[in-house]
């Protein structure tokens, strides 16, 4: 009985050290982490989600983020809504910033960004397939590999020749090294600095990833079924159902100058040029957009600078050291001054 309890506690010990943790459904969450914005705080579901977990996969569940500036639950469908803005999914179709449809086909086994700025650069590696006659790859989006600050962050969806929904397709890397998080609905892993949670919101291939007050990203992991294939005659080969990854961004603190793929439609002097009316309206910018590796920032258009980012905020906090208080007011810097 001795060596089971011992076992037991090796095993949540080994758990624990991995930065992974099961969590159950909840109606109200306890903000422990003395860093969140939320610390100390009980956080209850409204009476349109009372739980963080449902059995039907379309509705909205209780999701409550303890840093938060509000330290208020939010109603949230767990998956990405391919039909919002922020998305990308299918063969791929975005929806940007501004609300617009548009396709960007880019190339098998190539990396382009898709969105890049200052303190954040995200990629996407595309996979994709051309049939015998065709001009240009029907592609998908396989991969994500993602920069902020000093760190590296990547997910990917697995190949498989046949689709299995019992097995989970996520693949997962922080700086360099593997991570495992345990399979299971709200099992949870976090990065040693608390920058990134990752978190599944269903047992196997759906995940939110939050990177702290930078972005999060839903992230749902799909094949090419036989219906997808009749309907737009991809003629998939028998060894590979492509799968790949839908995905919807929500981004906190973008700049005005915010480049890539769909990055660039969060710019508010962005004018899309897709057509409006038709079908399939495509936006190019491949070779604007094309990154060496799932994990670089030196694509033409990039404008990924964690060090420039770095220098403001210190030169932000020299110039707020420097206030005169003496007279008691900000001085116009929108801060007021108390001993």
């Amino acid at each position: 009985m001795e060596a089971i309890r011992s076992s037991s506690i090796l095993v949540i010990l080994l758990v624990c050290l991995s930065g992974a943790i099961q969590v159950r459904a909840y109606y109200s969450l306890y903000c422990s982490n003395a860093a969140s914005r939320c610390h100390g705080k009980t956080i209850k579901c409204p009476y349109e989600c009372p739980s963080s977990y449902s059995e039907d996969p379309k509705a909205k569940v209780c999701y409550v983020n303890c840093d938060s500036p509000i330290c208020k639950a939010e109603c949230k469908h767990l998956k990405p809504n391919c039909n919002a803005p922020g998305s990308g999914c299918y063969d791929p179709r975005f929806i940007g910033g501004d609300g617009i449809v548009f396709y960007f086909h880019g190339k098998s086994n190539e990396h382009f960004s898709l969105v890049s700025d200052g303190n954040l650069q995200i990629n996407g590696h595309f996979i994709g397939h051309r049939p015998a006659g065709r001009t240009r790859d029907y592609t998908w989006i396989q991969a994500l590999g993602i920069l902020f600050n000093s760190h590296s962050f990547s997910l990917e969806a697995t190949k498989a020749a046949i689709w299995d929904d019992n097995v989970d397709h996520l693949k997962f890397t922080y700086n360099g090294n593997d991570l495992f998080l345990p399979e299971g609905h709200l099992s949870m892993w976090y990065s040693p600095g608390k920058e990134v949670k990752v978190e599944r919101t269903s047992s196997k291939n759906s995940v939110t990833v939050s990177i702290r007050d930078i972005a999060e990203i839903l992230v749902n992991v799909v094949p090419v079924t036989k219906q997808d294939d009749i309907v737009h005659n991809y003629q998939v080969p028998s060894d590979d159902c492509f799968v790949h990854l839908e995905v919807q961004f929500r981004f906190f603190e973008l700049s005005p100058k915010v480049e890539g793929v769909l990055g660039r439609t969060y710019r508010q002097d962005y004018e899309n040029l897709a057509k409006p009316g038709v079908a399939m309206p495509v936006l190019g910018g491949e070779e604007k957009y094309r990154t060496t590796s799932l994990l670089s920032a030196d694509c033409r258009s990039c404008v990924f600078s964690p060090e420039s980012v770095l220098e403001k905020q210190t030169s932000s906090m020299m110039e707020y050291g420097m206030l005169d208080c003496t007279s008691g007011s900000s001085r116009g810097y929108g801060i007021v001054c108390r001993k």
